[in-house]
């Protein structure tokens, strides 16, 4: 899931208890997207939130609605208005974080739920970093089979070249469809050998850069010792 600024669902038939916990979360220095939703508009499957927060609904609903939030991996709050709620809510969502309707249950899932909309959008910059680290690893696996592979694919080309030339400097020897396909073979090995060539220059100008790298953190390493 990807979630670059973190939303927010809440989702209940009180309209009241939106307004205050967005009011409420309005005094937090990092103030997510809310997307306000009732029991009635439920719309069944929910994708790119970063929590849930579940209110007081019609007991039917709260099945409907809870089902699908429990089977994400997103952080799920549930403030229960009374013990049986509670209860059930724990019994059967083990994963909600209950939260009772006593005095201070607006200030405890404000602070709750801004913990979890920080952790989860860090995770998932944890997920994609080890995403890209990975991507980045494949690259550099295929750049060191190139640097291994290329001495036998220039020998493989330097041979092509070798082969195609002599067969092409014995006049009358070829017919001119047999001429016209070697010289393509040898045109299209002289544009592998480029790229290789290529391949092999910014091999050396990534070294260079590299060794600069060094010197300079070799030099301010000693400047920091010399403090």
């Amino acid at each position: 899931m990807r979630v670059d600024h973190p939303t927010v669902l809440i989702i209940s038939d009180d309209v009241e208890f939106s307004r205050s916990v967005t009011a409420r979360w309005q005094m937090e220095r990092n103030v997510p997207t809310f997307t306000l939703l009732s029991g009635e508009i439920w719309p069944r499957s929910v994708e790119n939130f970063a929590v849930a927060i579940v209110g007081p609904l019609r007991r039917e609903l709260l099945s409907v609605i809870m089902e699908p939030l429990h089977s994400t991996q997103q952080p799920l709050f549930c403030v229960c208005e009374n013990v049986a709620t509670a209860q059930l809510v724990r019994g059967r969502w083990p994963r909600a974080a209950v939260v009772g309707s006593d005095e201070n249950w607006l200030h405890a899932l404000v602070l709750s739920a801004s913990e979890a909309v920080l952790r989860s959008r860090a995770e998932t910059q944890a997920r994609t970093a080890e995403a890209r680290c990975a991507e980045l690893e494949r690259d550099a696996m295929l750049g060191r089979y190139m640097l291994e592979m290329r001495h036998s694919l220039n020998n493989a080309l330097t041979s092509l070249l070798g082969n195609s030339d002599l067969l092409l400097v014995e006049p009358g020897s070829l017919s001119a469809q047999a001429r016209g396909q070697i010289e393509t073979i040898r045109n299209m090995t002289l544009r592998i050998h480029e790229v290789l060539q290529r391949f092999s220059s910014l091999e050396k100008e990534m070294n260079v850069v590299a060794q600069q790298v060094e010197r300079d953190s070799g030099k301010y390493r000693a400047a920091a010792a010399g403090d």
